[in-house]
């Protein structure tokens, strides 16, 4: 009985749909689970070997396929392995999942940078308020920190300077914008007013002359301020920015090195020698970062105090020169400094000197 099963199982027709193909509603549902061969063995009516069902099934030459619509018979069994819908499946879902793991990949990369930046802060805060309350150690270089010390008190006293000069400049100006007026209208007066056209004339040319030599003046002072900005604003502040990041990298170095410090002393386990190990790379990895930007600034600390000495030395020549040539009513001594230190003074017309029009 079981042959005569299988033969007829084995013979009996299976139709084409309108697709052309060749499944039955049985063998969908096999395809849905993976279509195996295995599977169809195991929904025979009676579990035997697969060699048992092959050697008792017919000749395959007897077996006919109805091709419903073709009109062509074919010879053989169409095994449900053959159709291969759940690489189908697959290709389509290939970009969804590269795209899932892309986003996964750049989640995983944010959390760890988040959670390094979390660890490090917490580190510094903690070695920080360990030194403000005393009870942590601070690595302390005496020469550069002096150093560090002069260079911040000096820029506090070159911003003084710099804004006294500017105040002078400011009060200067408006001196020679009044002289400038006050020549103009001796002038009118001395065209309307006969009786004193002398007196009204040399009033106003000397007036006029005060006004030339102040405008003279006011394009070496506005010189002096110009380089005395640039020395504090740019020069010196830079320095500044890179000793900023030399001392932020002398907390974390000591953070670091206060952790090794303490897991050192601790018990020695497995899983405290794999954080030793850690915490001593990451001490490694800081302690070169503090020693290569303390070299930095030892660098530019003595090349900013070779550019300050140059740079003030002519500044202040500058001044002096150009203040005395002015109040000793000398102009040929005025111009000649302006000429020596190649200052160039703005044109005829301009109604403000140029660090206003910067402000």
């Amino acid at each position: 009985m079981t042959d005569s099963i299988l033969s007829k199982a084995a013979t009996m027709e299976i139709p084409i749909n309108s697709n052309g193909d060749t499944r039955t509603a049985e063998e969908d549902s096999l395809e849905q689970i993976g279509g195996s061969l295995d599977e169809i063995v195991g929904k025979l009516p009676v579990a035997m070997d697969l060699q048992q069902v092959m050697v008792s099934g017919p000749n395959l030459n007897e077996t006919s396929i109805v091709s419903g619509g073709y009109g062509g018979a074919a010879e053989g069994i169409i095994p449900t392995g053959s159709i291969k819908a759940p690489s189908m499946h697959h290709s389509n879902s290939n970009p969804s999942m590269i795209s899932e793991e892309a986003t996964r990949g750049v989640a995983v990369e944010k959390f760890d940078s988040v959670k390094k930046w979390s660890i490090n802060t917490y580190k510094c805060t903690k070695q920080m308020f360990s030194e403000r309350f005393g009870r942590g150690m601070k690595t302390v270089d005496l020469e550069l920190e002096a150093q560090i010390d002069v260079l911040r008190d000096t820029k506090l006293k070159y911003e003084c300077i710099l804004r006294l000069a500017r105040a002078l400049t400011n009060h200067f100006y408006n001196m020679v914008q009044t002289q400038q007026a006050l020549g103009d209208t001796f002038a009118d007066l001395s065209q309307k007013s006969p009786e004193l056209q002398d007196e009204f004339g040399y009033n106003a040319e000397t007036q006029k002359l005060l006004c030339k030599n102040g405008e003279t003046l006011l394009g070496a002072i506005n010189f002096f301020v110009s380089s005395i900005n640039t020395l504090v604003n740019k020069t010196m502040e830079d320095t500044l920015m890179t000793i900023k990041m030399y001392e932020n990298a002398r907390l974390e170095y000591d953070a670091y090195r206060t952790d090794l410090e303490e897991l050192s002393t601790g018990p020695r386990d497995s899983a405290t020698i794999m954080r030793i190990e850690t915490a001593h790379q990451q001490y490694q990895i800081h302690k070169d970062k503090y020693e290569r930007l303390r070299s930095d600034v030892s660098i530019k600390l003595k090349f900013l105090e070779e550019n300050k000495v140059k740079v003030m030395h002519k500044q202040l020549l500058l001044f002096h020169n150009a203040i005395s040539a002015y109040f000793a009513g000398n102009q040929q001594q005025l111009e000649e400094t302006l000429r020596q230190f190649n200052v160039k003074l703005k044109p005829p017309g301009s109604d403000k000197p140029s660090w206003l029009e910067e402000q």
